[in-house]
């Protein structure tokens, strides 16, 4: 779950996390009000959407006075704003962030995310600051250095101010960005973070460390323990069919291509789209039905797929384990007799109860192809839409 670039910085502030001040605007008006409350020599007036880059997409402008925030305020609030996050549709600006300005000295970057390698909250820091992560990866990457932490410790100070040695950080301020460190660190681990990036964070001409900028993402599956966090989402940053699925516990992403896909389990959501490419079409959707899907769940998660006017044509790939493939089957039926299908539906059915299912599509009296493989039902389903 993302939140956005304030409501990241209000969580922050409450664990002591040093960041400036600022208000959230919906109107031009509360924009130019919250400038007024801030009394600053320079306003930083800020998109607010889902999406990195807003400074190169003209989201970001520095106003010098109150004369400027509504002009830029005006300018962006309701502009569809595209950066290389949102996609060549871009995303609708309908909130801003007023802040404060501040006397920047230098930038940096820090960030934490979960090692997969070794199962361990991983903080990486580079003096790059204000550059994005993986161009500095890419380029330059002996300028990122790495602590791996121990989750019975925590980020050590040893580890924190080795970080803010290894970066740059002025000599007299290395406590403070240490300080900040273990800050953010907490805030990864009590709010349950998925990811928690400061770019840039920065030191000011007043002895301050402090971040520019916040991206907080949170687990999903932690939600439940995290009602405050949940409070924050905007659903209006969010895709419809995403929001819908999450109602029916479905694992639902959209995509950018035509064939809709209905898979149970992850690892073969992913093979199943893999395979679609293999064959020169492109996946719509990725969507995993887990493994205790009804068939209501499954007539569900059929509606999804089709309020997607790009999708073309639908490959149901069901393994059956403790999934059964007669409910499946019986979802299948029951989602194609209410929306009234009238595109290629190619269905291939494994494992338990599969003659069964078979047979429940067989004697529908529906337009559906059965697959006799995963291969053989990704050819004939992009066959049919091409």
């Amino acid at each position: 779950m993302n939140i956005h670039e304030y409501q990241g910085k209000d969580i922050l502030r409450e664990s002591g996390v040093n960041v400036p001040n600022g208000h959230v605007a919906y109107t031009i008006d509360e924009a130019v009000n919250a400038a007024k409350k801030l009394n600053s020599d320079v306003t930083v007036v800020k998109a607010q959407i889902h999406a990195g880059g807003r400074g190169k997409a003209g989201g970001v402008k520095i106003a010098k006075n109150l004369d400027d925030v509504r002009t830029y305020a005006d300018e962006i609030l309701g502009k569809n704003l595209v950066t290389h996050q949102t996609g060549p549709e871009g995303k609708e600006v309908k909130r801003l962030l007023i802040e404060e300005g501040s006397d920047i000295q230098n930038e940096y970057y820090v960030g934490l995310v979960m090692d997969r390698a070794t199962s361990r909250v991983v903080m990486m820091a580079s003096e790059e600051g204000g550059t994005e992560i993986e161009e500095v990866a890419a380029e330059t990457p002996e300028k990122i250095f790495k602590e791996v932490i121990d989750p019975v410790v925590g980020l050590s100070g040893y580890q924190a101010r080795r970080l803010a040695f290894n970066i740059n950080i002025p000599d007299e301020l290395i406590g403070k960005a240490a300080k900040f460190m273990i800050g953010l660190y907490n805030v990864f681990v009590e709010k349950d973070c998925s990811i928690a990036e400061i770019n840039p964070l920065v030191t000011t001409g007043d002895g301050q460390v402090m971040a520019l900028d916040s991206k907080l993402n949170f687990d999903d599956n932690a939600m439940f323990r995290q009602k405050d966090v949940m409070e924050l989402r905007d659903l209006e940053e969010e895709d419809e069919k995403e929001i819908e699925a999450s109602k029916y516990d479905l694992s639902y992403v959209a995509l950018d291509g035509n064939i809709g896909c209905m898979v149970n389990g992850a690892g073969l959501a992913m093979s199943t789209m893999d395979i679609i490419k293999h064959y020169g079409g492109e996946p719509a959707n990725f969507l995993d039905v887990g493994g205790g899907a009804t068939a209501e769940k499954v007539t569900e998660a059929f509606k999804i797929i089709l309020s997607d006017s790009h999708v073309k044509g639908i490959f149901v790939n069901i393994f059956g384990g403790i999934m059964k493939c007669d409910v499946i089957a019986e979802g299948v039926v029951e989602a194609t007799k209410q929306v009234g299908l009238d595109i290629p539906l190619v269905v291939r059915l494994e494992g338990t109860n599969v003659e069964l299912g078979k047979q429940i599509l067989d004697e529908s009296g529906l337009n559906i192809t059965s697959a006799g493989s995963m291969a053989d039902g990704a050819e004939k389903i992009v066959s049919a839409v091409k």
